[in-house]
């Protein structure tokens, strides 16, 4: 068996795994009557969000390509958030949302724009989110347990001084510059080439993607708390403030598939601190990913339909091969 195959296996495996451990310790029944009950009103606001966010961030992705003097049709930028979405949700690859999107856009630019605009847009996403939970931290660390605030400074604070660094672009070049060519980020090789399309898009531009991921971390937010209070978690909207960066980074850890399992416990730890019965915490989590989800098959349909048209046009230009009398 393939390398890849096994990966892709523990994944679901460990999904499957932590799942069914966390239902079998809170009670899988218990658990599935809190969703069942849930608001479908908040629901449908949630996913109407989540797609409204999938627009919000083909823009900052739009702005930042857009700053290379690259001018990709806003329209395919959407359409590929879409897609990346689906294979983020259901697939257990290493092909994530953010790789298909990378590789869909080789075919209109150079693949280190291709990809070095991807990770800055993941990138300025993160980096917002995450400062806006240092900022509101101070508000609400007496409703944390200890461990939970040293969490949050730990990833939020190493994760923006990661992306200042890696964003600033100096430093980096001199401290590789004395490695190969084909390894250093100020050399002509693959590294440098990505390095350059990363930090080339400018700081106006990457003014302009803060700003517009602060508008989409408010939007993510708030489909948190629209899921919580779907299944009948009344916190504060202040508290979401503090979660979300925690929540976005444990979906993102590639050890299992969108998520499932690993941020089922995530939300039940965070949510205990305050009260939240485990059950209602894991209904949460399951109703996040309905949301998700449900906005990927839209991008799986709308890959599928890419996909047949393609078929469709190559075999209208293929040549007529038909024997001639």
């Amino acid at each position: 068996m393939k390398p890849k195959t096994l990966i892709n296996l523990a994944r679901v495996v460990i999904s499957l795994a932590a799942l069914a451990f966390l239902v079998w310790k809170i009670g899988l029944g218990e658990t599935l009557d809190v969703f069942r009950a849930a608001d479908l009103r908040l629901l449908v606001l949630a996913f109407a969000l989540f797609a409204t966010s999938l627009f919000v961030r083909a823009g900052r992705w739009a702005t930042l390509l857009w700053a290379l003097g690259l001018r990709v049709p806003f329209l395919r930028l959407v359409r590929l958030y879409f897609v990346g979405q689906f294979f983020s949700s259901f697939l257990p690859s290493q092909f994530g949302g953010d790789v298909v999107r990378a590789l869909e856009l080789t075919e209109d630019t150079p693949t280190p724009a291709a990809v070095g605009t991807v990770l800055v847009d993941r990138m300025t996403g993160l980096m917002v989110l995450m400062a806006m939970g240092l900022l509101t931290l101070p508000f609400s660390a007496t409703r944390l347990a200890p461990w939970l605030v040293g969490l949050l400074v730990v990833v939020a604070g190493g994760g923006l001084l990661a992306g200042g660094l890696l964003l600033e672009g100096r430093l980096l070049r001199r401290l590789t510059g004395w490695l190969p060519e084909r390894l250093s980020l100020s050399g002509s090789g693959a590294p440098g080439k990505l390095y350059a399309a990363i930090t080339g898009c400018g700081w106006r531009a990457l003014g302009r993607a803060f700003a517009i991921s602060l508008a989409f971390n408010l939007i993510n937010i708030s489909i948190n708390y629209l899921c919580g209070r779907a299944v009948g978690i009344d916190v504060g909207l202040d508290y979401f403030f503090i979660t979300a960066p925690l929540i976005s980074v444990t979906g993102m850890i590639p050890i299992s598939v969108g998520g499932v399992g690993v941020r089922d416990w995530v939300m039940v730890a965070l949510f205990d601190p305050v009260g939240i019965d485990d059950n209602a915490a894991a209904a949460m989590s399951w109703c996040l990913y309905g949301v998700s989800a449900a906005t990927g098959l839209v991008g799986g349909l709308l890959y599928l339909w890419g996909g047949a048209r393609n078929i469709v046009r190559a075999r209208d230009h293929e040549p007529d091969r038909s024997p001639r009398r």
